[in-house]
């Protein structure tokens, strides 16, 4: 455990100290939230959309971006530089295994994230006048199984990757369709029955389905549950048979 922590810190300090990192990971979410709030019909209800806001339905797509941006922008191309410049070959000589490796990873981009996530929900709360999650329990709930889950196909395409490159490539393939299937472009309430079943599938689908129900005072529904547990438990499972020190 105290591995854990001082790699943990090590690695926080090293992101914070990594500009382009905390623009698009941290500044981004809550400038992106503003954007979407000076405009004026973004802040009126919207008969289409049952009277419900625009600013209100894009709060959870854009906690979701938030971890999206350290899981698949960040996490991959970090990982891989560590192994395309020797960094892992060498802490490999060092009684740090690759679970301590990677939970440091993960725990630093869990902490990220819901820094982030903690900014723009009081920023919606105080400038939007956007409510505050009802049933907090269901809230943290479904932001902790989208991030791990989300977090799990970075550190995979970490793991496939050869090199910081192509692992940046990987991260930003995989981040604009799951963005889309999130709701980013298209709210999910204004797709197909076809795109939303895709997207209640897919890590971030589910997960800002399941911050929605969350932050109407309702539970998560077992399915969305359900499929950020699967996509954890996969594409995490992959990552760790196939990490490569070198």
């Amino acid at each position: 455990m105290r591995a854990l922590l001082r790699l943990t810190s090590a690695e926080t300090t090293m992101f914070l100290r990594e500009p382009l990192s905390v623009i698009f990971a941290v500044a981004l979410p809550p400038v992106l939230l503003i954007v979407f709030g000076v405009i004026p019909s973004f802040n009126e209800p919207d008969p289409d959309l049952g009277g419900v806001r625009i600013i209100d339905l894009y709060l959870p797509i854009i906690i979701a971006m938030a971890i999206a941006m350290v899981a698949l922008a960040n996490l991959p191309q970090h990982l891989a530089t560590y192994r395309e410049k020797g960094v892992l070959r060498r802490m490999r000589t060092t009684p740090i295994t690759p679970t301590v490796l990677l939970g440091a990873h993960l725990l630093m981009c869990v902490l990220v994230t819901a820094i982030t996530s903690l900014a723009v929900l009081t920023l919606g709360a105080l400038a939007f006048d956007v409510a505050l999650p009802q049933n907090l329990l269901g809230y943290l709930l479904a932001f902790a199984l989208t991030a791990l889950a989300t977090l799990s196909v970075g550190l995979l395409a970490a793991s496939w990757a050869p090199g910081g490159t192509s692992a940046s490539a990987i991260g930003l393939v995989s981040l604009f369709p799951l963005l889309f299937f999130a709701g980013l472009w298209v709210p999910r309430v204004s797709m197909s029955e076809v795109l939303r079943t895709i997207s209640d599938l897919t890590p971030l689908g589910a997960g800002v389905q399941a911050l929605d129900d969350a932050a109407a005072g309702g539970w998560p529904q077992l399915v969305h549950l359900a499929v950020l547990v699967a996509w954890t438990i996969v594409a995490g499972g992959l990552a760790a048979r196939t990490f490569r020190w070198e």
